[in-house]
């Protein structure tokens, strides 16, 4: 076993440290050539001064600006909101363009998984077919749907709790309520159904509803998706003209099944759900014929997020996602990076890895536009890390973002998308969302990835409807306390126990098996169905 070090420096130029261990204070640490005498107890994930300070004094991790000092920090000293304040250099445009030398993936050129491919091409990791509304309105119709189908389709297993409440009814009623479990054995054993319902559609701007009809048409386009059944009042602003023509704007030449229901222009609810029930059916037949079939590994789209981050996401898990980024891109695969609050104090080293001069042009332009929005709301983007965050040594945005876009690698970015656009062209892209966990995942999986790879340092249990979502603790400490959420454990870098190419190698084959269906994800066992559009507008 590799001996546990007590700091590490991130980037050569970087003139803070990051404790791997807790630190005493009085503690003499032999690091890089010199001795740091800590100034003060100094909780594992959190930073101490490798240099004096003074008051406007720059502090760099990650090789960027990442804060300023706004006290007197001794070195040895550790690094807080109380002395130090956000700060990142500001970008005006692209300086260099950065080359890139692509890994060596001779190993996993002529590997395949087992997908579902569609007919304009793209590949699914999944085999869903999806319900959901136009409007708010129709929630409490989706809702009924969801009963009926999951139960007679489904046949969901009882979970833990609900035997215990038998066992505890049971011991009440001398055995009245012990009644035996339904054949939990599905009916179609190729395909599932799943539910979306959203508090959108109506009663905002008119722009709110035009980027949920591309949000939704994206999930219909999604390669996971087998058809759709969606639900309409009639009266509301994402009227069904406005969502086919999202879905037309994505896929002209789609010929993915699609059935459209107006409540208002059919009349009862009986009427429409009873045809609902049986149209859904016979296309969910025909949909579960559809068989997983080799595929490259060019056809996955992966949604690169992070959230619940903590002092060692971006020293274990976002650098394994980046360099597992740098592998998928090589083979002809596609990679979304997003959180753009999140990318605050990176910006001219992702313009510089723009292929094209209009990319980088674009990803400022929407950084620049996003960070307005947020000052004319009172806030900023200094405001970003979260009490968590901070807890565990995440103390500015910048210091946040830097450990984050570490999940984006190196290679050259190929695109820049704003919300709602669907991402079809193969490389490393961007993708302009918030910093949220599930609005994030909601749109990267509108716009076409088919599986998402979240890491953590806190925990959450996020997931989504349609793509699996694999979740990545960047410390053994969460990984064991909450292992019913955690799929994969990056701790073994911070113990140096393996590498970060050793982790990516790993987690490639785990990926691999999920896309295959030989692996359900945790969220997948919690049934994690997490689904928040974006609001960008006001109500009216």
């Amino acid at each position: 076993m590799a001996t546990q070090k007590k700091l590490i420096k991130v980037h050569p130029t970087d003139n803070v440290a990051v404790a791997l261990v807790d630190l005493t204070a009085g503690e003499v640490i032999d690091f890089e050539g010199q001795s740091i005498t800590v100034e003060s107890d100094v909780k594992m994930k959190h930073k101490i001064a490798m240099v004096p300070f003074n008051v406007g004094d720059r502090i760099i991790m990650y090789g960027v600006l990442v804060g300023k000092a706004s006290a007197k920090i001794e070195k040895g000293g550790l690094l807080s909101t109380a002395n130090v304040k956000h700060e990142s250099d500001k970008v005006t445009g692209k300086t260099e363009t950065i080359g890139w030398n692509a890994p060596n993936v001779d190993k996993w050129k002529d590997r395949t998984w087992q997908g579902y491919h569609r007919e304009d091409g793209q590949v699914g990791t999944e085999n869903v077919w999806l319900f959901f509304p136009l409007v708010f309105c129709e929630n409490r119709n989706i809702e009924i749907l969801k009963d009926i189908f999951e139960k007679e389709l489904m046949k969901p297993k009882e979970n833990d709790y609900q035997l215990l409440l038998r066992s505890l009814v049971k011991s009440e009623t001398g055995g009245a309520g012990n009644q035996e479990a339904s054949n939990d054995a599905n009916l179609f054993n190729n395909i599932e159904v799943k539910f979306i319902t959203h508090q959108g559609g109506c009663g905002g701007i008119r722009q709110d509803s035009h980027s949920l009809a591309k949000l939704l048409a994206g999930y219909v386009n999604n390669p996971n998706v087998a058809g759709a059944t969606v639900l309409s009042l009639g009266c509301q602003n994402l009227q069904i003209s406005i969502f086919k023509e999202a879905l037309d704007a994505i896929n002209p030449n789609s010929k993915k099944p699609v059935l459209i229901y107006d409540q208002q222009s059919i009349g009862t609810i009986e009427t429409m759900l009873s045809s609902v029930v049986k149209d859904t059916f016979e296309a969910i037949k025909k949909a579960n014929e559809i068989k997983r079939q080799p595929a490259p590994l060019s056809k996955l789209r992966i949604g690169l997020e992070c959230g619940g981050s903590d002092g060692f996401s971006g020293i274990s898990a976002n650098p394994t996602l980046g360099v597992l980024s740098d592998h998928l891109v090589a083979l002809g695969g596609t990679t979304i990076l997003s959180e753009f609050p999140e990318l605050c104090g990176v910006e001219q080293e992702l313009v510089n890895r723009c292929v094209d001069d209009k990319d980088g042009k674009r990803f400022l332009d929407l950084m620049q536009w996003y960070e307005k929005t947020v000052v004319d709301a009172g806030s900023g983007f200094d405001m970003n890390p979260s009490p968590g965050n901070i807890k565990d040594g995440l103390i500015t945005d910048a210091m946040k973002s830097a450990g984050a876009a570490k999940k984006g690698g190196t290679s050259p970015i190929t695109g820049v998308f704003d919300y709602g656009e669907y991402i079809n062209e193969p490389g490393f892209t961007l993708l302009c969302t918030p910093g949220n966990d599930v609005e994030c995942t909601t749109a990267m999986v509108g716009s076409g990835a088919n599986m998402v790879l979240f890491t953590t340092g806190l925990g959450t249990p996020t997931g989504n409807p349609i793509a699996p979502v694999v979740k990545i603790s960047s410390n053994t400490q969460l990984a064991n306390k909450m292992s019913d959420i955690i799929d994969i454990d990056t701790g073994g870098i911070i113990t140096g126990e393996k590498s970060i190419d050793e982790m990516a190698d790993e987690m490639l084959e785990f990926i691999i098996d999920v896309a295959s269906g030989n692996i359900k994800t945790k969220a997948a066992i919690l049934n994690q169905n997490d689904f928040i559009p974006w609001k960008r507008g006001v109500s009216l």
